[in-house]
């Protein structure tokens, strides 16, 4: 699947777009995040968006959202602004 990611984890990560095949929920995409880039998942603690193929997993399954290799996955961490 395709997961791209923004704003903060982009600096975190030093990647906009990954390839990873392997995972099977948005919640087993986070852990191999973690696994990758350790401390992935404290960087969400302060809240994210996750949308898979444009639709917020909030919308969906949560954490429990299937995924398959054909998804494309946008991770977005808390916005500042005001």
């Amino acid at each position: 699947m395709l997961v791209k990611l923004f704003a903060t984890l982009i600096e975190f990560t030093g990647k906009r777009k990954l390839e990873i095949s392997g995972p099977k929920t948005v919640g087993e995409l986070l852990e191999e995040l973690d696994r990758m880039f350790p401390g992935f998942k404290k960087e969400l603690e302060r809240g994210y968006i996750i949308l898979v193929n444009g639709k917020n997993i909030e919308h969906l399954r949560g954490l429990d959202t299937p995924l398959s290799d054909e998804d494309t996955v946008s991770i977005f961490p808390p916005a500042g602004g005001g």
